[in-house]
């Protein structure tokens, strides 16, 4: 088995600025490459805790580290100068690759007209001084990527330098695998499969008790590497195998079909967003959302070609607005309050008439922190669903904090516009 490590730097994501993304991707990447990612370790711009990074990946014998980031112009970028150390190889300035980046460069004199071209080159020279004996990926931007494997006769893994904005990383992840000494790694690696399993209805303690259950079946799933995770109200089953463990995949889907074939809405990785989209083809939906402040509406329109089928919506934060917008009557509003299923059914309605669409959803409830009573506790939300005369509407009071809550009520408006669409009425 070829294990793998990434080494994510920058003081930047170390201190939460800005988030990693960089890592999730490459470890997908790798399994599907037959890699088997061991670890994502984050790091600052501090040479001494990189080279730290890379001694730790190595003593595990790790067969890959890749590094994402520390390949600028600036003092603090100091990736491919520690990772020579590393590897014990010689800084050396590669004159043929100072051109291409100098080439890389001209091209900005046409939007920059003022700079000094000559100083924008002289700080950009450090980016072609490399370890020497690596092998060269081209700039997507102007850093170079490199693999720079151990001194002949040395034993350690193969080091594959990336630069860290994502649009220059992931092409040059893909040039890199096409690249020796990496293509030569990978070439007899087995692809690991991952399938997703997603249940929403159940408490992740209930799916732990059920796997220990199938396991006591004496079903082997010492071939299967299987980890769940709750997000976003919902339970994700990914499990990752090779080829050989096909069947006791099968084996183990059958299993959670029997316990909980009823919650399980996706076997085949599209997420509830999606199945949604899928649906409402040939259909049109508005939404009314007060709690939720539009984050309904921006789940429904972050997937592509959301044009076809999102007519809009309303954020109906004030009484004032569910009235004037949606025809919310002032008196239901003074009858039930603003969270209540009169209310939330009203602004389906309202938005459904107002905008034209064939469903219409409302959403209205408790954020917090504050607002909350006995009767209403903070928490409580009203969803509704309306179309073609039929309705699906729920209350739920969801735990955790303030954007748990909203965002864990577009997740159950999605799952009752799923229901309804498929059938499922009050």
């Amino acid at each position: 088995m070829i294990r793998g490590g990434i080494l994510i730097t920058g003081t930047e994501v170390l201190t939460g600025i800005i988030t990693d993304k960089n890592g999730p991707w490459l470890s997908e990447q790798m399994r599907a490459s037959g890699i088997q990612p061991a670890q994502i370790t984050v790091v600052g711009d501090r040479p001494e805790d990189l080279l730290a990074g890379l001694e730790s990946m190595k003593a595990q014998g790790l067969d890959l580290i890749v590094t994402s980031g520390g390949l600028g112009p600036t003092a603090d970028d100091l990736t491919a100068e520690v990772v020579g150390r590393f590897q014990q190889r010689e800084m050396a300035l590669d004159e043929a690759l100072e051109e291409r980046i100098a080439e890389i460069l001209r091209s900005l004199s046409a939007r920059w007209p003022n700079l000094d071209m000559e100083s924008v080159r002289a700080a950009n020279r450090k980016q072609a001084v490399i370890p020497t004996g690596s092998t060269v990926l081209e700039p997507v931007g102007t850093a170079p990527g490199l693999l720079v494997g151990p001194r002949d006769g040395d034993q350690g893994p193969l080091v594959l330098v990336l630069p860290g904005p994502p649009r220059e990383l992931k092409p040059m992840w893909r040039t890199a695998l096409a690249t020796e000494p990496l293509s030569a790694l990978v070439a007899d690696a087995p692809a690991f499969e991952r399938r997703m399993i997603r249940i929403f209805g159940i408490p992740e303690s209930e799916l732990a008790a059920s796997l220990r259950s199938i396991e006591e079946t004496g079903l082997d799933l010492s071939q299967l590497e299987v980890t769940t995770c709750l997000r976003r109200g919902e339970i994700e089953i990914a499990t990752s195998f090779a080829p050989a463990g096909e069947g006791a995949y099968q084996a183990l889907l059958e299993q959670i079909r029997e316990r909980h074939g009823a919650l399980i809405f996706s076997e085949d990785e599209r997420t509830i967003d999606e199945l949604v989209a899928g649906l409402l083809q040939g259909s049109t939906v508005a939404v009314a959302e007060s709690c939720t402040g539009g984050l309904l509406c921006t789940r429904l329109t972050d997937l592509p070609g959301a044009s076809d089928y999102v007519l809009g919506g309303v954020v109906s934060y004030s009484n004032a607005v569910k009235e004037a917008a949606l025809g919310v009557p002032s008196g239901m509003l003074a009858e039930h309050g603003a969270v209540s299923e009169p209310v939330a059914v009203a602004m389906a309605e309202g938005v459904r008439s107002s905008l034209g669409s064939e469903m219409g959803v409302g959403i209205t409830g408790i954020a917090g922190p504050g607002g909350g009573t006995d009767e209403k506790p903070v928490g409580l939300v009203w969803i509704a669903v309306l179309q073609d005369g039929k309705q699906l509407v729920r209350s739920v009071v969801i735990p955790g904090g303030r954007a748990d809550i909203r965002d864990r009520s577009t997740t159950i408006a999605l799952h009752l516009m799923r229901r309804l669409m498929l059938g499922e009425s009050d």
